[in-house]
């Protein structure tokens, strides 16, 4: 008990401290943020000491000072942080997507400082729509009649929902009820749009009969929903968009397919897991298409809808739209991403997403190789540093039973232990993001930009120096 009222006296006054702390930092900080800052570690320190006092000891002006300064820098420094993704996770969701090309970089930099025609049609001198800026590029790469942007693609689908199914029936395979990314559910997405969900077929068998012998006068839609986040083998059957617009049709309904990830290149030929590409899905005759710009597209967060013309048409004037829409940035980086894809081969080497994708082994080996001469003379016999295959993965809840050859520059510390080191990777002023297994620490190569690698590599040798 002594201990405790001696060490709660010994605690110092916040303006004696704010005085000192003004005075190192020349005015470069606020004062009503130093004072908040010097506040919280005073108010931290008293609680500690009632809580368990024992363990506490009475600090100098110096060590509190230490405290204050470090309080201070993480307060000012910016939440949103560069990071070295050296998971081997391409699209990881985590991480913030897809890397953006330098064309769509430098259009984000320019909608940013400078006014734009986003809503003003400089042919006419009259209020354009924002939603021309994209449309014929995306029906152009597409094939599509149409199209529209909303800000993901779990909104498109709701957008799309509300438009022509709220309080009618939307006919589903229970083997496509996904669970998306933040536990978002097609039914919660379905029944937040107003539609009512009519589950058929089995979770891993669904049949056309089954879809037929579903549909009511209270039918609106039938809905495919690409299951690109998970994979079920063995027994299956599904059926095809073909098969699904032809049934459609006999009664009128409208066919909608959620793609996810929605690729514009069919990646199968180089060596990637077959996925269904937007134009084929939008030729089997599907009305309405939604997929994500940030995904296997390479772009930025978007959820992007195409279809027939008049089916597009109703989904813009719903209201819901105007709550949902892009902003100038979206679509300036968007834009930018688009326009590659009429170069396909300048696709493949300009659009992160896809270079990483698509690199070839022998460059991945390479650029580990770099990276472990640069740091292996320098650890002093602090960590065994070794070059091995691994395995990546496409990430963002696409070809989830693809594993993509690569090579890691594999670490083993002897002062540290693997949760140490990644802990205290996580923490460096540029943090390191990689991945523990089979007891080892796991820098995969295959997301690490060539401009990343002297970097990190410093960065790994300063902190065993």
């Amino acid at each position: 008990m002594e201990k405790k009222k001696t060490l709660l006296r010994s605690l110092p006054k916040v303006d004696e401290c704010l005085n000192r702390i003004l005075a190192q930092l020349s005015g470069t900080v606020p004062q009503f943020v130093v004072k908040k800052c010097i506040q919280k570690c005073i108010d931290q320190e008293r609680l500690a000491i009632l809580e368990n006092p024992e363990s506490r000891i009475s600090l100098s002006n110096d060590e509190w000072d230490e405290l204050f300064i470090d309080t201070i820098n993480e307060k000012y420094d910016y939440n949103l942080k560069c990071v070295y993704n050296c998971t081997g996770v391409v699209i990881h969701t985590n991480l913030g997507r897809s890397l953006l090309p330098s064309d769509a970089v430098h259009q984000l930099s320019r909608a940013g400082s400078s006014y734009s025609n986003l809503e003003f049609d400089l042919r006419t001198g009259k209020r354009g729509t924002r939603y021309s800026l994209v449309e014929e590029i995306i029906c152009d790469l597409t094939g599509a009649e149409a199209a529209l942007v909303v800000n993901n693609n779990a909104a498109a689908v709701m957008l799309v929902l509300d438009t022509f199914a709220k309080g009618k029936e939307v006919i589903v395979s229970r083997g496509q009820l996904v669970e998306i990314g933040g536990s978002f559910r097609i039914p919660d997405v379905m029944a937040k749009s107003g539609a009512h969900l009519v589950e058929v077929g089995a979770t891993n068998r669904t049949h056309v009969k089954d879809y037929k012998a579903a549909i009511t006068d209270e039918t609106a839609m039938l809905l495919r929903v690409h299951t690109s986040n998970f994979k079920i083998l063995g027994f299956t059957s599904d059926v095809s968009p073909e098969e699904m617009v032809q049934l459609a049709r006999e009664d009128s309904l409208i066919t909608m397919e959620d793609l996810g990830s929605g690729s514009l290149l069919d990646l199968s030929r180089f060596g990637l897991v077959k996925e269904p590409t937007v134009q084929e899905v939008v030729k089997a005759g599907i009305d309405v298409v939604t997929f994500s710009g940030d995904k296997l597209l390479g772009g930025p967060q978007a959820g992007i809808i195409v279809g027939a013309k008049d089916i597009i048409s109703q989904i813009k004037k719903n209201p819901l739209n105007r709550a949902l829409r892009i902003d100038k940035f979206t679509l300036a980086s968007l834009e930018a991403v688009l326009r590659i894809y009429y170069d396909i081969p300048k696709a493949l080497q300009q659009i992160p997403t896809l270079k990483m994708l698509t690199v070839d082994i022998s460059e991945l080996k390479k650029r580990a190789q770099r990276i472990s001469r640069r740091i292996k003379q320098h650890l002093n016999g602090m960590c065994d540093v070794q070059v091995l295959p691994v395995d990546s993965k496409v990430g963002g809840g696409a070809m989830p039973d693809c594993n993509l050859p690569s090579y890691g520059v594999i670490l083993k510390p002897h002062e540290y232990s693997l949760h140490s080191l990644e802990d205290s990777f996580r923490h460096l002023e540029i943090p390191i993001i990689g991945r523990v297994e089979n007891e080892r620490y796991v820098l995969d190569v295959r997301t690490i930009q060539d401009e990343e690698v002297v970097g990190l590599s410093a960065a790994i040798i300063s902190f065993f120096s």
